[in-house]
C-alpha cells in the first residue's frame, strides 16, 4: 500500500471526509468497496493503532487511601486517638491510629482489586464490528478497526468509528453523543460542502452514534482519538462505581450507630463520674473504650468486597453487570421475561419444512451444515425417496428468493459450519445450499437495487433484484404480515391465482403446532422500478409459501426454568413468533402457564387495568413488538412484581430502562440494548440469568450474614464496657485490647463469610422483599441475642479467674480470649443464618472460614503470650484450665444459637406449613 499523504497522519482536519464522493474516500485510502486484506490491516494497526478512546485516570492511589477514612466511624476513632494524646495515653492513641490505617489499608487494597475487577468486566464489553475483510464478511473486536475497512451496520447498531457511508438504506442516526440533538439525523450519499456543521455532515455516521433505523455500509475513515468523538475528548459509559444503594444504606446505618454509640459514651462517662466519683481522664478513657468497642469499622470495606466477589463469580458465569445496584437486584427478582429465539433456544435454526401450493416438503438435517436431501410430505408421512429438484421448478425458485431476499452468509472455518448474520437468514441459506444453490454466485448473478431492511415495527424485509430478465421486489417476514399485504399466490402451473387466505393459515398453524418458527415468502413484479417504498411492498404481492424453522430450547433452559418456578420466579416468553408455536415451546421448556397465550394485538387492545388482572395468569406473550414490552413491565410492576425484561434490539430499550433489571444479549444484541441494560449476557442464554439471580441471593446473603457476625463482637464488648462502668466495677476489656479484637476479627473472621458457597435452599425460597430493610426485627433479634451471649461470656470469665486469684491482666485476657474464640464459633453458626450448622458439612464445609479461625487463633496465642504483646496489650499468660474454660464456653454459645435457630424453623414450620408447595403470588 502506498503511504498516504503525511498530514493525514498528523490533523484529520486536513481531511474533509463529508466534502469527498465516496469514491474519492475510497482511493484517499486506498481501499475498495469489497474492503481490506487482513495483512493490510494489521500494517495499518500498527500505523494508527486501536480503535479505542483514551481511558479516564482512575482515582489516584493517595486519593483512594485518603477516602477509606472519609467514614464518620473512623472519624470518631481518629478523633478519640487524639484526644487520648492530650491526655497522655500515648500507647493507647499509637493503637488507635495504628488499628484506624490497618483497616484503612485493608480498604484500600480491596478496592483496588474491587476497581481492577470491574476494569476486566468493562472490557468484556468492548462493541463488535461487522466487515468485510478479503471480500467476506467478518466479526472483529470494534478496536481491530483501521482506517479503509468497509463497515456494515444496521438498526440498533453503536457504530464503531467515523464512516464516509458508501451505501445506506433508509439510514437514521442519534447523534445525541456527538451534537446533543437527540433527534435521528437521516444520512444519504452526496457530499455536503467542506464547512457544514457537525450536524449537517449527512453523508457522514460518526463513532459512538446509534443506527436507529435502516443499513448501510460505510469506510472507516477516523478511528480513536482522530475520530470526532474522541476529538473532542467524550468517553463511552461504561461500568458504574461501586457506590450502590446497600452501601448507601450502610452509611447511613453508619452514621446513626456512630450517634447512638457517641451518646452511650457520652452518658456512660458522665454516669461514671457523677455516680461513682470516677475521675475525667479515666473515664474518658472508658468512654473511648466503649466507642472503640462498638465501632464496626471494618464493615463497609467487607461489603464492598462482598459486592466486588459477587460481580466477579457472575462475569464468570457469563453474566456482565454494568450496574452494581443490580447485584442487589438480582434476589429480588419474581419474573423474567424473556426473549425465545436464540435465549430460551439454541438459536441454531434449521428449515425442516417448506409448504408450496403444490404440497409439503420436508427437509433432512439439523444444523449449519449444507448436508440433507428433500423429501415429499403425503399424508403426513415423508416420502423415502430424495426429491428431484428438476422435478419442482417451484421450490428452487422459492429458495433462491430465500437466498436473495437475506444477508446472511454460510462460512466453514476450522471445520465447522457457521452463519455471519442473522440464524434465521442463515437457514434459509443453508436450504438453498442443500439444494446445490450458491448464496454468494446467486447474488453475483442478480444484484440487489434496492432494499427495505427489517424493522420489528413492520415485520418484513424487503429486496429488489433483476430476476428472469425484469425487476421483481422479493419479500420476507412474518406469515400473518404478509398474509394482509398479499392478494394472489403462486399457482401449481407456474401462473398466479386468488389468495386462498384460510388455506394458508391452516398450514401456519399445522407448522406451528410442531414448535416450528414459520416465515412467509412473497414476490411482486416492478417494471421500471430503481427504489423501493413501503407502499411498493405492502400491496399487490403474490404468496410462494412458507418455511418452518426448527430452533430446539436449550436443555440447561429447561433445567434453569425447573429452578425458577422452586424459587419462586415466574419465567414469560415474549416473542413475535406465532403464538401456536410460542406455546409448543414453553411446554417443551414446562412453562407453569401454557394454556394461553396472548398476542401484540391483543395487548394492544386491553386497558391497563385489564393487562394488570391477566399478567399473573400468562406466562407466553405471542407476536409481541417492543412497545408490548414495555407494558408487560408497567403491568408487572404495577402488581408488585420485580422483574428482569431481556432485549436485544435498539426498540427494546425503553423496557430494558423501565425494567428492574434490564437483560441485554451480548452476542445478537445491539449495542443500544447493551447501553439501557443492566446486566448482558456473553452467551445470551436464560440459563445465565437464573445463574445470575443465584448469584445475586447469594452476595446479599453473604453480605447479611456478614453484618450479622460483626456486630454482635461489637455489640458483647460495648455493653461489657458499659455495664462495667455503671456498675462502678474493672473494666473487663481495656480500650486497647477492644481495638485489638475489632482489628483481628475484621481483618480475618470478618471477611470469610464473603466467600461462602450459597446456601443448598437458596434457589428454593422465595423472593426477598426488595423493600425489606437489610436489618429487620430478625438479624436485629439475632444481633442482640448473640451479644448478650457474648456480653455473658466475657463478664463470666472475667470474674472466674480473679475469683481464683488470677490477676487483673490474666482475667482480662481471658475475657479478650473468650470474645474471640466465641465470635470464631459463632462464625460457623452464621454460614447458615436459618439452617443447622450442626452436621460436619455445617461446621468443617468451608475452607474460608477455618483458614480465618486458625490464623485469628495463632494471632490470640502471640498477642497472650509473646512479650512484647502483653507489654502493649496488658495481656497475660493463660494456663490450660483456663483454654479448657474458654473452648468449653465457645461451644456452649455454639451450641445454644443452634437451639435458637431450631426453634426459629420449628415456628416457621408451623406457622407456614403449605409454603413449600404454595406457588408464590404477587399482588
Amino acid at each position: 500500500m502506498p503511504d498516504q499523504p503525511s498530514t493525514r497522519s498528523d490533523s484529520q482536519d486536513t481531511t474533509a471526509w463529508h466534502a469527498l464522493s465516496a469514491q474519492d474516500a475510497l482511493q484517499e485510502l486506498d481501499s475498495q468497496a469489497e474492503g481490506i486484506s487482513d495483512a493490510e490491516a494489521e500494517r495499518r494497526l500498527e500505523r494508527y493503532g486501536p480503535n479505542r478512546l483514551q481511558q479516564s485516570q482512575g482515582r489516584p492511589w493517595w486519593r483512594r487511601l485518603l477516602e477509606q477514612f472519609n467514614n464518620i466511624l473512623m472519624m470518631i476513632l481518629l478523633v478519640a486517638a487524639v484526644a487520648s494524646l492530650g491526655l497522655g495515653h500515648t500507647l493507647d492513641a499509637a493503637a488507635i491510629v495504628g488499628v484506624v490505617v490497618i483497616i484503612a489499608l485493608i480498604g484500600f487494597v480491596q478496592e483496588g482489586k474491587a476497581e481492577q475487577a470491574l476494569d476486566s468486566i468493562r472490557n468484556m464489553l468492548s462493541p463488535q464490528a461487522k466487515v468485510l475483510r478479503n471480500g467476506q464478511r467478518q466479526t472483529i473486536d470494534a478496536e481491530s478497526l483501521v482506517p479503509g475497512d468497509i463497515v456494515m451496520v444496521e438498526s440498533g447498531d453503536r457504530v464503531p468509528a467515523d464512516l464516509r457511508l458508501i451505501e445506506a438504506k433508509r439510514l437514521r442516526t442519534e447523534e445525541a453523543a456527538l451534537t446533543g440533538e437527540s433527534t435521528p439525523v437521516d444520512k444519504q450519499l452526496e457530499p455536503v460542502e467542506a464547512d457544514s456543521e457537525l450536524g449537517d455532515r449527512t453523508a457522514m455516521a460518526y463513532a459512538s452514534t446509534i443506527v436507529v433505523q435502516g443499513t448501510a455500509r460505510g469506510l472507516v475513515v477516523e478511528t480513536g482519538t482522530r475520530s470526532e468523538i474522541g476529538r473532542i475528548s467524550e468517553m463511552l459509559r461504561g461500568v458504574e462505581q461501586l457506590k450502590t444503594p446497600l452501601l448507601r444504606q450502610i452509611d447511613r446505618a453508619g452514621r446513626v450507630l456512630a450517634l447512638f454509640i457517641l451518646g452511650a459514651a457520652l452518658f456512660t462517662g458522665l454516669f461514671g463520674m457523677l455516680v461513682h466519683d470516677q475521675p475525667l481522664g479515666e473515664m474518658f478513657m472508658a468512654a473511648v473504650g466503649l466507642a472503640v468497642a462498638a465501632i464496626p469499622e471494618g464493615l463497609p470495606a467487607i461489603v464492598t468486597i462482598g459486592l466486588a466477589l459477587g460481580v466477579q463469580a457472575m462475569a464468570k458465569r457469563n453474566a456482565i453487570i454494568r450496574r452494581l445496584p443490580a447485584v442487589e437486584t438480582l434476589g429480588s427478582i419474581s419474573t423474567i421475561f424473556s426473549d425465545k429465539t436464540g435465549t430460551l433456544t439454541r438459536n441454531e435454526m434449521t428449515a425442516q419444512s417448506i409448504w408450496l401450493p403444490e404440497g409439503e416438503i420436508c427437509i433432512d438435517g439439523v444444523g449449519f451444515a449444507p448436508e440433507g436431501e428433500f423429501h415429499r410430505v403425503d399424508d403426513g408421512q415423508a416420502s423415502e425417496s430424495a426429491l428431484d429438484l428438476d422435478e419442482l421448478p417451484a421450490l428452487r425458485h422459492f429458495l433462491k428468493v430465500g437466498v436473495l431476499c437475506n444477508d446472511a452468509e454460510l462460512a466453514e472455518e476450522d471445520g465447522r459450519w457457521l452463519i455471519h448474520g442473522d440464524p434465521t437468514e442463515g437457514a434459509l441459506v443453508v436450504a438453498a445450499a442443500k439444494a446445490g444453490l450458491d448464496a454468494r454466485e446467486l447474488r453475483g448473478d442478480h444484484d440487489r437495487h434496492d432494499a427495505i431492511p427489517f424493522e420489528s415495527e413492520r415485520k418484513y424485509m424487503a429486496t429488489l433484484h433483476e430476476l428472469d430478465e425484469e425487476p421483481r421486489l422479493l419479500v420476507k417476514g412474518a406469515p400473518d404480515r404478509l398474509l394482509e399485504m398479499c392478494h394472489r399466490q403462486r399457482g401449481t402451473e407456474g401462473d398466479s391465482v386468488e389468495l386462498d387466505v384460510k388455506a394458508w393459515e391452516e398450514r401456519i398453524h399445522a407448522l406451528s403446532t410442531r414448535g416450528l418458527r414459520v416465515l412467509a415468502l412473497a414476490e411482486r413484479t416492478l417494471p421500471n422500478l430503481d427504489e423501493l417504498s413501503d407502499e411498493h411492498a405492502e400491496e399487490e404481492l403474490v404468496m410462494l409459501g412458507l418455511v418452518g424453522l426448527l430452533d430446539p430450547p436449550r436443555d440447561e433452559a429447561i433445567r434453569a426454568v425447573k429452578q425458577c418456578l422452586a424459587a419462586g420466579i415466574r419465567p414469560v416468553m415474549v416473542t413475535g413468533d406465532h403464538a401456536v408455536t410460542a406455546r409448543a415451546i414453553a411446554q417443551q421448556l414446562g412453562f407453569a402457564q401454557t394454556e394461553r397465550a396472548l398476542t401484540g394485538r391483543e395487548v394492544e387492545a386491553m386497558s391497563d387495568a385489564e393487562l394488570e388482572d391477566c399478567i399473573l395468569e400468562v406466562d407466553v406473550f405471542a407476536r409481541a413488538a417492543p412497545e408490548h414490552k414495555l407494558r408487560l413491565v408497567k403491568a408487572m410492576q404495577a402488581r408488585g412484581g420485580i422483574c428482569a425484561m431481556t432485549g436485544d434490539g435498539v426498540n427494546d430499550g425503553p423496557a430494558l430502562k423501565r425494567a428492574d433489571v434490564g437483560v441485554a444479549m451480548g452476542i445478537q444484541g445491539t449495542e443500544a440494548a447493551k447501553e439501557a441494560a443492566e446486566m448482558v449476557l456473553a452467551d445470551d442464554n436464560f440459563a445465565t440469568i437464573a445463574g445470575a439471580i443465584e448469584e445475586g441471593r447469594k452476595v446479599y446473603d453473604n453480605i447479611r450474614k456478614t453484618i450479622t457476625f460483626l456486630l454482635p463482637t461489637n455489640g458483647g464488648q460495648g455493653l461489657a464496657i458499659m455495664l462495667a462502668v455503671l456498675a462502678g466495677t474493672l473494666l473487663p476489656v481495656t480500650p486497647l485490647q477492644a481495638l485489638w479484637v475489632n482489628m483481628v476479627v475484621a481483618v480475618t473472621l470478618g471477611l470469610a463469610l464473603a466467600f461462602e458457597d450459597a446456601e443448598p435452599d437458596i434457589m428454593q425460597r422465595q423472593p426477598r422483599d426488595a423493600d425489606a430493610a437489610l436489618l429487620d426485627m430478625f438479624l436485629l433479634w439475632r444481633v442482640v441475642f448473640v451479644s448478650v451471649l457474648l456480653l455473658a461470656g466475657v463478664f463470666g470469665m472475667f470474674s472466674w479467674i480473679l475469683s481464683q486469684g488470677g490477676s487483673e491482666e490474666l482475667a482480662r485476657s481471658g475475657a479478650v480470649n473468650i470474645l474471640v474464640t466465641g465470635s470464631a464459633a459463632y462464625l460457623i453458626n452464621s454460614r447458615y443464618l436459618i439452617n443447622s450448622s450442626l452436621s460436619w458439612e455445617g461446621i468443617f464445609g468451608s475452607r474460608p472460614v477455618w483458614i480465618a479461625i486458625g490464623l485469628v487463633m495463632l494471632l490470640q496465642l502471640a498477642w497472650t503470650y509473646l512479650p512484647f504483646m502483653q507489654m502493649i496489650f496488658g495481656s497475660a499468660a493463660l494456663g490450660l484450665n483456663h483454654w479448657l474454660m474458654i473452648v468449653a464456653a465457645s461451644i456452649a454459645l455454639f451450641l445454644i444459637v443452634e437451639l435458637e435457630k431450631w426453634v426459629l424453623r420449628r415456628r416457621d414450620r408451623h406457622s407456614q406449613p403449605a409454603a413449600a408447595s404454595d406457588p408464590p403470588q404477587v399482588t
